[in-house]
C-alpha cells in the first residue's frame, strides 16, 4: 500500500479501508522477513495499529453510536476486540521476532484483526458512509488524521474510549515517542 493511495482517499471510510489493506501487508511483511527486517516491520505494524485504533476510537467509533440504530451495539463489539489485541500486541512486543511462538502468535492475531477489520467495514464504515455526505465524511477523514498525529505509538489496553484516549493519550503519546527514540524503533509518521 502507497502512501499516495492513503492521500487520495477523500473520506474516512476509503481512508479507514486503506489502512486496513496497509496493515495486512504489513502483516505478510513480518511474518516474510527474518532478523532485524523482521523487527523493522513488526515496529512499523506496532504503530500503525497503535494510532489506527486510537483514531477509531476517538472519531469514528463515537460517530457510528451516534448515526447508526445499532450503533450501541457494533461499536461495543469492536472495543471489546480492540482491547484484547492490544493486550495481544503488547504480548507480541515482549517476544523474539524471530522465535517460532512470536510468529506462531503473530498469524493467530492477523487472523483476529482482519476478522476485526471486516467486520468494521461491513458494520461501521459502509454504514456511516450511507448515513452521512460527502462533507461530514470529508471532516472524518480530516479528523481521523489529526488524530493519528497524536496518538500513542504503542498499544495501550483499557483505553478504548474517546475520553480516555483523550485524556490518556497525549501522555501515552509523549511516553511512547520517547522510548521509541531511546529505542530506537521510532517509525516516521509519514
Amino acid at each position: 500500500m502507497t502512501q499516495t493511495s492513503l492521500d487520495s482517499a477523500r473520506d474516512v471510510v476509503e481512508f479507514l479501508k486503506a489502512q486496513h489493506n496497509q496493515i495486512k501487508e504489513l502483516f505478510g511483511q513480518v511474518l516474510s522477513a527474518q532478523g532485524t527486517a523482521r523487527e523493522d516491520a513488526f515496529v512499523a505494524l506496532r504503530r500503525l495499529l497503535a494510532v489506527h485504533e486510537t483514531a477509531e476510537e476517538e472519531v469514528v467509533h463515537p460517530r457510528a453510536r451516534k448515526e447508526l440504530d445499532d450503533g450501541e451495539q457494533i461499536v461495543s463489539a469492536r472495543l471489546g476486540e480492540e482491547n484484547e489485541a492490544k493486550k495481544v500486541l503488547a504480548e507480541l512486543e515482549k517476544m523474539d521476532v524471530s522465535s517460532p511462538e512470536f510468529e506462531s502468535k503473530l498469524q493467530a492475531f492477523r487472523d483476529d484483526v482482519v476478522k476485526h477489520a471486516q467486520a468494521e467495514e461491513n458494520e461501521e464504515f459502509d454504514k456511516l458512509a450511507t448515513e452521512l455526505d460527502d462533507a461530514q465524511l470529508e471532516r472524518m477523514r480530516n479528523a481521523v488524521q489529526l488524530a493519528e498525529k497524536m496518538a500513542p505509538t504503542r498499544p495501550h489496553a483499557g483505553v478504548e474510549s474517546a475520553t480516555a484516549n483523550m485524556l490518556a493519550g497525549p501522555f501515552a503519546m509523549m511516553l511512547d515517542r520517547a522510548r521509541d527514540l531511546i529505542t530506537g524503533k521510532s517509525v516516521d509518521a509519514g
